[in-house]
């Protein structure tokens, strides 16, 4: 299966779940840097289909992804957003990064906080524009952390 062979699938996956739930919605399909996205749009049944702490999303996410490595699919990775909610998180991530970045730079002192890997992207990706600031993950799985802190003599940005 290439690559458009692949997004179309998906997408196709996902209605066909989403039919189980009684939603019949077409879905949006795209593709960044080797990962299918795919977005559901706002229903009524949106807390049913995020979850409690976002896991039915990641349930639907890992489901596709499943199928699409059945299928030998040239593209296996998947990320699915129902009605914005992972880009409205990121969102609120990053906004607290900021204020993490902001108490190291103030104090020196590092930060560490347990996120789930994709928040944990969101803050290595935040902390990026700043020269001064470094961050790193340590643990293992569900335990995973991640430490932002002051680069050693560097200026501020």
């Amino acid at each position: 299966m290439n690559r458009e062979e692949s997004i179309i699938f998906a997408a196709k996956y996902l209605e066909d779940i989403l039919s189980f739930f009684g939603v019949n919605l077409a879905i949006k399909s795209t593709y960044e840097d080797d990962v299918i996205e795919l977005s559901v749009p706002s229903t009524e049944l949106n807390a049913s289909l995020i979850g409690k702490n976002a896991d039915t999303l990641r349930s639907l996410q890992h489901l596709v992804a499943a199928a699409l490595q059945n299928k030998e699919a040239e593209m296996t990775r998947v990320n699915v957003d129902i009605a914005n909610y992972k880009q409205q998180r990121a969102r609120r991530i990053a906004e607290k990064a900021e204020g993490w970045i902001k108490r190291v730079r103030e104090t020196g002192e590092p930060y560490t906080v347990g996120l789930n890997a994709a928040d944990r992207r969101i803050v290595h990706k935040t902390a990026q524009d700043y020269s001064d600031i470094e961050t790193h993950s340590d643990g293992e799985g569900r335990e995973r952390k991640i430490t932002i802190a002051k680069k050693p003599d560097t200026d501020e940005k």
